[in-house]
């Protein structure tokens, strides 16, 4: 008999050829290896696309305007990174991948493309839409910051329809193609939400590009242009705007990313904390894969609450002056939630048996630990805002571009995120292994944050005061 056949019921008509198992080494340096290519796209790609595509849209003298362009760039590209992770699985059986649980060593190359790209266009994107939303308002600071908060609360609305509409498991029946021999049920459904989610953008973004007008700007003949041919200024242009910024400028990254570092570690490690230490469990177990469902939950809750916070945020921030305090005090609160990670996974330690059975944390555990998500979105509320409502004004106070003030101030996002996602874990092996040892260094950024947002940082101008100094300035 030859290595992989099989005898059924003594019968020499069923020899079957078994497909061998897959080899394990190699399957886990392709997952390294993506996994490795997924986890420094972020940082990389926000260290560099955001000042870019922000001085060229700040010299942009397009007759569709400075942001649109870009905008409907930005758009067109999500487009095509949704149809590369979508139909991942499939161009790669296409190109070879074979069936079954083997390796698929093209179809995760198609995805890492195809995620990368977002990763683009979503830079591309966010960026120029932040700073045609302060173009819009011109020196106004109250529409500023409405256009902010509005940007937030829609941020929201779409966190909660993608996990509403990936929670939903017969999406795939309104696209039958949609599954296919490589792409299982689960995959179609995946599927189905991204052809969902492209009809949307293209909807709201050919709406928002036809209907919102922009002014272009008008280059006089004499005026030579201040983008080179065949070079990239950016970085020159970067650089010197971080020398030349006023010290709100700094003040306002300083505090920005010491809330990040604070923000960072929980969004990073949320459902993991849900898994390990609030249901005990460990990973590929029963009891982790019931605290990641209850961790994508809190998430869910989390996006509610942010939804309405963001609409709140504008009546408690009446006044400019009052905006700082808020940031300040929402940071307290941060500081506040993070701290209360380390008594709830004590108190669900402490509930679980000692006879060592499997079974689910307390009803007051969970409802505590989803008290935390659901609180979580008051700051974050904030911090999808506050600050970049902040630079929009003190960018137009110190004569900087919008999009390159908004790049500049993504370095102290950017920052963050690559420290956090480099140390987070030999800071947490440091002291035992866990999330909290990170959840806790959130904290103690995240109330300093707020002692140097509300000692330091100063207020924006009131509507009257920022138009006095435009017309000073000769923006007029």
């Amino acid at each position: 008999m030859e290595v992989g056949s099989e005898v059924k019921n003594n019968d020499p008509s069923s020899f079957q050829l078994q497909q061998p198992p897959p080899p394990v080494e190699p399957m886990r340096k392709i997952i390294l290896v993506a996994a490795i290519a997924v986890g420094l796209c972020g940082p990389i790609f926000g260290l560099l696309v955001p000042p870019i595509v922000g001085y060229y849209s700040d010299h942009c003298t397009s007759q569709f305007g400075r942001c649109r362009p870009f905008i409907a760039a930005g758009a067109g590209l999500v487009g095509v990174a949704i149809f590369l992770i979508g139909f991942a699985t499939d161009l790669g059986h296409a190109a070879g991948d074979s069936l079954g649980k083997s390796p698929k060593p093209r179809a995760i190359t198609v995805f890492v493309v195809g995620f990368w790209i977002l990763d683009v266009a979503n830079n591309m994107l966010q960026g120029p839409c932040k700073a045609f939303f302060a173009d819009l308002s011109g020196e106004n600071v109250r529409k500023m910051s409405i256009a902010n908060a509005l940007f937030s609360f829609f941020m929201a609305v779409g966190n909660v329809l993608g996990y509403a509409a990936g929670s939903y498991t017969h999406l795939y029946k309104v696209f039958p193609f949609s599954e296919t021999k490589a792409c299982d049920l689960y995959c179609a459904n995946l599927k189905s939400c991204f052809f969902i989610s492209i009809a949307l953008l293209l909807t709201t973004t050919i709406l928002a590009l036809t209907i919102v007008r922009e002014t272009a700007i008008v280059v006089a003949p004499e005026q030579p242009s201040t983008v080179k041919k065949g070079k990239i200024p950016v970085f020159g242009e970067l650089f010197g705007a971080l020398k030349d910024s006023p010290p709100t400028m700094w003040i306002l990254m300083l505090v920005t990313s010491l809330n990040w570092v604070a923000w960072f570690p929980f969004l990073l490690f949320d459902t993991d904390w849900m898994g390990k230490e609030v249901y005990g469990g460990n990973v590929g177990t029963k009891l982790y894969d019931q605290g990641v469902r209850a961790g994508a939950l809190g998430l869910m809750i989390n996006s509610i609450v942010l939804g309405f916070a963001s609409l709140v945020v504008q009546f408690l921030a009446r006044t400019p002056r009052r905006v700082k305090k808020l940031w300040g005090v929402v940071n307290f609160l941060l500081a506040v939630c993070l701290a209360m990670t380390v008594l709830i996974t004590k108190l669900a330690e402490r509930g679980r048996p000692s006879s060592g059975a499997i079974e689910s944390p307390p009803v007051g555990i969970k409802v505590g630990a989803l008290a935390v998500f659901a609180v979580l979105g008051i700051p974050l509320a904030v911090t999808y805002s506050i600050p970049f409502a902040l630079a929009s004004i003190f960018s137009n106070n110190s004569g900087l571009g919008q999009g390159l003030s908004l790049g500049v101030l993504n370095l102290a996002i950017v920052i963050p995120q690559m420290v956090v996602s480099v140390g987070s874990g030999p800071w947490d092996q440091l002291f035992g292994g866990d999330n909290l040892p990170a959840f806790v260094l959130g904290a103690v950024a995240a109330a300093v944050s707020g002692i140097l947002s509300l000692v330091m940082l100063p207020s924006p101008p009131d509507d009257v005061a920022a138009a006095k100094v435009m017309t000073v300035k000769g923006f007029h």
